[in-house]
């Protein structure tokens, strides 16, 4: 599975990249490939590809914020967490999502 994703909390400093590295981890655990795109006070850092997004079996958004080109996920899954749900409960997030591919 492929997993991709954006992070950006309103003050983007730690809670943006906290969330990233934990969803990060959470979903290698899982055996899942993936990248997350941080939004944070210096910029757009790990930016997805147009590759990135086509491959992706599922996109992750954190919602506290506007995430900046959201458009380029139209048609494909997204889940939307807040960006300390991300960061405290990424395990349990890559879990659901884990359930809900299977479902499809």
């Amino acid at each position: 599975m492929k997993l991709i994703g954006v992070t950006s909390c309103p003050s983007g400093v730690a809670h943006t990249y906290m969330a990233a590295e934990a969803l990060e981890t959470a979903a290698r655990a899982n055996g899942w490939d993936v990248k997350i795109e941080t939004q944070g006070a210096i910029g757009v850092e790990n930016e997805l590809s147009a590759e990135d997004v086509a491959s992706a079996d599922v996109v992750i958004l954190t919602k506290d914020i506007a995430i900046k080109r959201e458009e380029r996920f139209a048609g494909k899954k997204i889940v939307r967490v807040t960006v300390t749900q991300a960061a405290k409960q990424a395990p349990d997030i890559i879990s659901k999502l884990e359930s809900m591919l299977a479902q499809a």
